[in-house]
């Protein structure tokens, strides 16, 4: 049963300063990373893709100067489990319609799950697509503490524990 390490809205360096060493050892321990972008420095990125051994999944967050090469989108298969990943960059207003409309657009599964950040607000919402926002993996504000979220897939479900710090 692979695990996957959920996380996003790190902002390093312009809100925090680093990963704490509790979501860094989630990262490796997993069989694959997700992060819904605001890495904020590329170096951000090449630590995450190094913890992970390559075995990551990432999007572009609307604080990544340029993206950092990274598309806006991106989808991941894993064990019969689609997963639709964008950062989900907009108002807080109609922001879970907004998601799940790109994840209807971009799978081709009828129940894709949909991995968000951009609010920096834990949410596991299953009110029709489901949607996964681990919050901020450094506590970045606006959040009120540091998460993510740790899930194991199999080709029955998603089973998703939040972790905090």
């Amino acid at each position: 049963m692979p695990r996957l390490a959920i996380l996003s809205d790190t902002h390093i360096p312009t809100r925090a300063d680093a990963l704490p060493a509790w979501v860094r050892s989630e990262i490796e321990a997993a069989d694959h990373a997700i992060h819904a972008g605001d890495f904020t420095a590329a170096a951000v990125l090449e630590e995450v893709d190094g913890l992970a051994d390559g075995a990551v999944t990432a999007v572009s967050g609307n604080m990544d100067s340029g993206g950092l090469g990274l598309p806006e989108t991106q989808r991941l298969e894993m064990a019969g489990q689609t997963f639709v990943v964008t950062h989900g960059t907009g108002p807080t207003a109609g922001y879970e319609d907004r998601v799940r409309a790109i994840g209807r657009e971009q799978a081709a599964a009828p129940e894709p799950i949909v991995v968000a950040g951009h609010t920096h607000a834990v949410l596991d919402d299953r009110d029709g697509i489901r949607i996964l926002n681990p919050g901020s993996a450094t506590g970045a504000a606006p959040a009120s503490e540091t998460s993510m979220m740790r899930a194991d897939v199999t080709q029955d479900g998603v089973s998703v524990e939040v972790l905090r710090g």
